[in-house]
């Protein structure tokens, strides 16, 4: 019976067996000491899935999970092992192959979004979008896959935000040379530390005269990854008191790098491992083997 309910999906956010056999061999193994460990990882990052799609808070996940506290104790460890942002770096790179580009962009596309945070330790207020919370400052690439986060209280502008956008895509894709933007990101300060880091960057600027909605060349692809990200109601809100409980859910920021379960996808999690001729090549260096790339 057990092997039968762990192969059936309770909820839509579940892993899948295929999944679950990628992402097993990451897991941290038990210790030699201690207390023999009770909870399934697997439960863990169900509930986490759980947690990020139906936008519930830590003490109503369903008790298929365990404790919440349990959960949540895991959660915040597998976090600080970067394992998250480890699945992320590795499959996007793959899947950049998978569409016939190289592993590691070297393009890249900023802009920020704002999200009320009612709870929220620290905050601010964006007098333009008229939001009292949080803004997320992102860098994806050419298709709109998520390179880097950095979370600032919502009064923080654009390109201040974006200096350390700039500062982690060099140390974490140092293969990135040009960036995309709209007019906010044209100040002075931002384009001498983006000539200092040797990135070029191109202001993209709307019509003149025009008028509403209007879809901009490069600019469009941030904006669709903001789309994807508000499917995922744990995030239309920033529902964490502190940064470092909502980073995980939103990739890396500059100083705590790491990836929120909410981006990743099935297509995120169903490739860990890259094979080639039938050898298995490990990424757990923490190196891309084909470009070098870090992740």
């Amino acid at each position: 019976m057990a092997r039968i309910a762990r192969k059936t999906k309770r909820y839509p956010s579940d892993l899948t067996d295929e999944e679950w056999e990628r992402m097993a061999p990451l897991m941290p193994a038990p210790g030699r000491r201690g207390r023999p460990r009770e909870i399934e990882f697997r439960e863990v990052i169900n509930a986490v899935r759980y947690l990020v799609r139906s936008g519930c808070g830590w003490r109503m996940l369903p008790v298929h999970f365990g404790h919440w506290r349990t959960v949540y104790g895991w959660f915040r460890e597998l976090a600080r092992r970067f394992l998250f942002q480890t699945i992320h770096d590795v499959e996007l790179m793959l899947d950049r192959e998978r569409c016939g580009r190289e592993a590691s962009p070297t393009a890249s596309v900023i802009d920020s979004q704002s999200v009320k945070a009612p709870h929220a330790a620290t905050r601010g207020f964006d007098a333009g979008k008229k939001v009292v919370g949080r803004k997320r400052h992102i860098a994806v690439d050419a298709d709109g896959r998520l390179l880097m986060v950095n979370l600032t209280p919502a009064d923080i502008s654009d390109s201040v935000g974006a200096q350390a956008v700039l500062d982690a895509i060099r140390k974490r894709w140092p293969w990135v040379k040009h960036l995309f933007a709209d007019a906010a990101y044209d100040r002075l300060k931002l384009m001498d530390k983006a000539a200092y880091l040797d990135f070029i960057v191109q202001i993209i600027r709307r019509r003149e005269g025009s008028r509403g909605f209007e879809v901009l060349p490069r600019r469009w692809v941030v904006e669709r990854t903001f789309g994807w990200m508000t499917r995922w109601r744990r995030l239309v809100r920033d529902y964490e008191r502190r940064v470092k409980g909502h980073d995980p859910r939103c990739n890396g920021r500059k100083h705590h790098p790491k990836k929120r379960p909410s981006m990743i996808s099935k297509r995120v999690l169903r490739t860990c491992e890259k094979y080639s001729g039938g050898r298995t090549i490990p990424f757990s260096s923490g190196q891309c083997s084909r470009c070098s790339a870090r992740v």
